[in-house]
């Protein structure tokens, strides 16, 4: 008996349990529904200044049912009936606020709830500061960048709450910035020195602004009367600005390395077509070009016949790319500029001409405005190093590309027999014809893989700026600049010079704009091809043959 009575209870007590906690959830208020009365009719029907109470109430207590709530309320689907009800009314369905009961049949007599511009601001600032709390990313990210814009010193314990639990960096950046502007503001010594002292700590250059207006004068005085404010304002000034400017430092370095890749792609082809084989080619730029347009053809046929695969549309450009000016250049070696080695006036007048039918053809055929290149997504936005300075993929690649390039052409030089060839032909050519090398092959071979790089160089341009008919003009000047202060006929004197007047260039940019930079530049190059003819390197080339 006394195991039956055992057994009933273990029966019978969780039953028991199961119909209390029944009976307290149907009598208790819903959780969904805890928000106090008082606040709703406030929100509803109070003055505007016991609305914007209420809200601020509301985003003080962290209640999950406030977001909502304000949300309806800005949305205008809040509406009264009479002095005491408040509804929110959605597609025809009313919802009594206070008690989350639906109101059936719907109210004839409702009235909107009336809001004015403050009252506005205050909502759209509340639920920006609960949606600090959002599962999604994104949501969180633009709350953060809204408190910037219009939030008060009673957001902060919401901030602060949220800044204890946000992982990611940049919306942590934003709400620190945004705690530290409301704690400036305030009328509290001890706060607004911790917030100077921990905006030293920040790498947002947008954090200058902040302080900057406390070391402001209005005449003679300064606006800001607390000397120790600005004490503390000035050295946490001096700390952002250190490690803002080391940022600039690195950025500077990356764009000149970044240039400095552009002019290598652009003057390598002409290191080997006039530093290996004595021809002043003109047409170079124009070389690069058709590059460009290549890689435009394949981008459109991508789209056309391939758009699943649009994002690996460079792997088909590049080879494309090479061969199409490859073949230019083999072209114009054969029907032209064979005919006129040992001549370098006529050369240049021969290949200028070639230029401009190049340009024409080009305008013909695609018309004289400039083509887009799109990028592939892989190569779109960026790394952030710093808080002011972001890497471009379409940079890190090209510089990657650059060097993949140089490398393949010293292989191809030093390793290949082709490069074989080349070298012998280019230090003495009457004895490399007399051991049997095909010398008029060679030379045909060796501009048609001067002309190639060019394209490659095209099809990196590409992905930087535009594509036009004029597109070589703009480079053929500096690639001249570069293969002749590298050493004509050396490749690593062209990567030296390349990198050089990159960094250079842009150094100078910071310090005397673009223009007195190029100036500057071409003035120095002058003057060191004037005490060092040979350029960084000894030259060698077919001037080796006298």
């Amino acid at each position: 008996m006394t195991h039956f009575l055992a057994c009933l209870r273990r029966v019978v007590a969780p039953l028991a349990l199961l119909g209390v906690a029944t009976l307290l959830a149907s009598v208790s208020p819903s959780p969904a529904y805890a928000i106090a009365p008082e606040l709703i009719h406030d929100l509803a029907l109070g003055e505007n200044e016991e609305k914007v109470k209420a809200i601020s109430a509301l985003v003080a207590s962290g209640d999950p049912q406030a977001l909502p709530v304000l949300q309806s309320l800005l949305a205008g689907e809040v509406q009264t009936v009479g002095e005491t009800t408040v509804l929110r009314v959605k597609e025809g369905i009313a919802t009594d606020l206070a008690t989350g009961a639906k109101v059936e049949p719907l109210p004839e007599s409702r009235d909107d709830v009336v809001l004015n511009n403050r009252v506005r601001r205050e909502l759209a600032t509340a639920i920006a500061a609960l949606q600090l709390e959002a599962p999604e990313r994104a949501t969180r990210f633009a709350a953060a960048h809204a408190l910037q814009r219009g939030a008060d010193e009673d957001i902060l314990p919401v901030i602060q709450r949220a800044l204890a639990k946000e992982q990611d960096a940049e919306i942590r950046t934003l709400l620190s910035l945004t705690q530290a502007t409301l704690q400036l503001a305030s009328t509290d010594k001890p706060t607004r020195l911790a917030a100077i002292h921990s905006l030293a700590e920040s790498r947002d250059p947008n954090t200058k602004t902040l302080l900057l207006p406390l070391l402001e004068k209005r005449g003679a005085d300064f606006v800001e009367t607390d000397s120790d404010i600005r004490a503390e304002a000035e050295l946490s000034l001096r700390a952002i600005e250190g490690r803002l400017s080391k940022g600039e430092m690195v950025g500077r370095v990356f764009s000149g390395i970044s240039l400095g890749s552009i002019l290598l792609l652009a003057a390598l082809g002409l290191a080997i077509t006039y530093g290996l084989m004595g021809v002043i080619n003109m047409a170079h730029g124009e070389l690069i070009m058709i590059g460009a347009y290549a890689t435009y053809v394949v981008q459109n046929l991508f789209r056309a016949y391939l758009p699943g695969a649009f994002d690996f549309y460079l792997l088909a450009a590049l080879p494309a790319a090479f061969a199409a000016s490859a073949v230019a250049g083999m072209v114009m070696e054969r029907t032209v500029i064979r005919f006129l080695y040992g001549r370098p006036l006529e050369t240049l007048l021969a290949t200028w001409g070639l230029s401009l039918i190049l340009i024409q053809a080009v305008r013909t055929v695609f018309g004289a405005q400039n083509v887009q290149v799109e990028n592939p997504a892989w190569m779109s936005g960026g790394v952030q190093l710093f808080s002011n300075v972001v890497l471009p993929y379409s940079r890190i690649v090209i510089i990657g590309f650059a060097a993949a390039v140089v490398a393949l052409i010293a292989l191809l030089l030093t390793r290949t027999r082709l490069g074989l060839f080349v070298r012998g032909v280019t230090q003495n050519r009457s004895m490399a014809d007399a051991l049997g090398v095909p010398t008029g092959r060679v030379d045909t071979y060796a501009f048609g893989l001067g002309s190639g790089i060019a394209g490659l160089a095209g099809c990196a341009l590409s992905q930087i700026g535009n594509v036009g008919p004029d597109l070589g003009q703009s480079y053929i000047v500096d690639s001249f600049m570069v293969v002749v202060l590298g050493g004509v006929g050396q490749l690593a004197g062209t990567v030296y010079a390349a990198m050089g007047l990159g960094i250079a260039n842009k150094f100078l940019e910071a310090w005397s704009g673009a223009v007195l930079a190029k100036i500057a530049l071409l003035v120095f190059i002058i003057v060191f091809i004037q005490k060092r003819p040979q350029g960084l390197f000894a030259i060698k080339g077919r001037m080796a043959d006298a």
